[in-house]
């Protein structure tokens, strides 16, 4: 029998762009391990085109990813909250079963302006910097399995 897969939290404020780019990156990285799921305090209704643009680039599909509300959560086992803004770290509840919090805060790319290439462009960068912080992460939760079954 196989064992639940324990879930990792990715909130953001908007749950527009940071956060299901981390969802994705973190899921392509350990989805084999982890259930990653995010969320939002103020989820914005939509995930943004320009995140999807930016992770179809780098091979990851998130075009099938929906803006949901943190409340959704509140009642499931949630192992681990990551929070990927500077708003939702003071004010983030505490999930059942939660055992871990960290706050790593990535600067909101939909705050971007200019024409389309140059707000694409703070996708990428925001994108290719949340990638190099998750795939560190999920690479240390792959070490730390790998411990306890050596």
């Amino acid at each position: 029998m196989q064992s639940e897969k324990p879930t990792v939290l990715i909130l953001c404020t908007g749950n527009s762009c940071r956060s299901h780019l981390a969802e994705g990156i973190l899921g392509a990285a350990a989805g084999d391990f982890l259930n990653v799921v995010s969320a939002g305090s103020k989820p914005a209704g939509y995930v943004h085109p320009l995140a999807i643009a930016a992770m179809k680039e780098i091979g990851i599909d998130i075009s099938h990813h929906s803006s949901k509300h943190l409340s959704q959560f509140l009642s499931g086992k949630i192992e681990t909250v990551i929070t990927v803004c500077g708003n939702l770290d003071q004010g983030c509840p505490v999930f059942p079963g939660q055992l871990n919090r960290h706050h790593w805060p990535f600067e909101d790319p939909a705050h971007a302006t200019g024409t389309d290439e140059e707000k694409l462009e703070v996708f990428r960068r925001v994108r290719n910097e949340i990638r190099r912080t998750f795939t560190a992460y999920a690479d240390g939760r792959r070490d730390g399995l790998r411990a306890t079954t050596d």
